[in-house]
């Protein structure tokens, strides 16, 4: 398949960007790590007049440690994070999901900023950021304004953008020393989106947690925090028991849609394996 026809732009500033992208208006997309856009174009399920090219911008590039946290530009690549020394010690479950993304090609052009921007329920990172209490900066036409990415999705691909606004980057606080992390995704092949998949941040004191954060991937139309089952786990040695009752938690906010990769059962079942997994895992990391 082919594109159709589209004007191409290239800023060097994220000002000249959101100039561009609040003067062309709806016809206009920016384009990122282009896995999403391209085949949506390629397939005319996407016809842009205008691409505004986002890699020639310096500043939307990079990672480093500010006051407790660790920010990411939004064109960082997934190779990057996956290269970064920063993220292994800090931040491992980003590197750990980071290496479920489909393939080490997608990895090479593909951008975390990317991956949280467009609000597709299939994409790992958004579950992870809410999991981890990041927050999104985006600047637009107005200036610049700070979101939970708890508060981003809206939609199946629909968030909190405001027209002529891109996101440029990714705040996330540094997770406890010596928490544990889990990150647990079942696809059909390599480079497929998840049919389920759990990430799991907790702390553990005296053998019991002490705090829990539940994030859930391809289960809704948004990506999901599972704050009920979360909470049961609290105060508790993660027995069978309480495991299997945080599994239900979680399954009885899962919508998923029926699609190849198993009716909407199955898919709720596979989630609630997939928490437990990630839960178990991530109590035996934490020290």
């Amino acid at each position: 398949m082919i594109p159709g026809p589209f004007s191409y732009h290239r800023p060097a500033t994220v000002a000249d960007a959101v100039k561009l992208l609040s003067t062309l208006g709806e016809e206009a997309r920016p384009l990122a790590g282009g896995h999403s856009l391209v085949p949506m174009m390629k397939l005319r399920l996407a016809t842009p007049e205008h691409l505004v090219d986002l890699h020639g911008i310096d500043g939307l590039k990079g990672i480093r440690r500010e006051a407790g946290r660790i920010v990411i530009g939004a064109m960082t690549t997934q190779h990057q994070l996956l290269a970064s020394d920063d993220i292994a010690k800090s931040l491992p479950i980003l590197h750990e999901t980071a290496m479920l993304i489909a393939d080490p090609q997608v990895r090479y052009m593909g951008t975390i900023g990317g991956n949280v921007a467009n609000g597709d329920p299939g994409n790992d990172m958004p579950a992870l950021m809410m999991t981890l209490g990041a927050s999104y900066r985006l600047e637009g036409p107005s200036g610049g304004r700070d979101i939970a990415a708890s508060e981003f999705y809206q939609g199946a691909y629909f968030t909190s953008l405001e027209p002529g606004e891109i996101l440029t980057e990714i705040s996330i606080p540094t997770p406890a020393a010596g928490h544990g992390y889990a990150y647990e995704k079942l696809k059909r092949k390599v480079g497929d989106y998840a049919t389920a998949a759990a990430a799991v941040v907790l702390t553990m004191a005296g053998g019991k947690v002490a705090s829990c954060a539940i994030g859930l991937t391809n289960l809704h139309e948004t990506p999901l925090l599972a704050v009920d089952a979360a909470k049961l786990v609290i105060g508790t040695s993660l027995d069978a028991a309480t495991l299997k009752k945080a599994a239900a938690a979680a399954e009885a906010i899962m919508s998923p849609a029926a699609d190849a990769r198993g009716p909407v059962e199955y898919r709720k079942h596979v989630g609630g394996i997939m928490v437990t997994r990630a839960l178990t895992r991530a109590a035996g990391r934490a020290s």
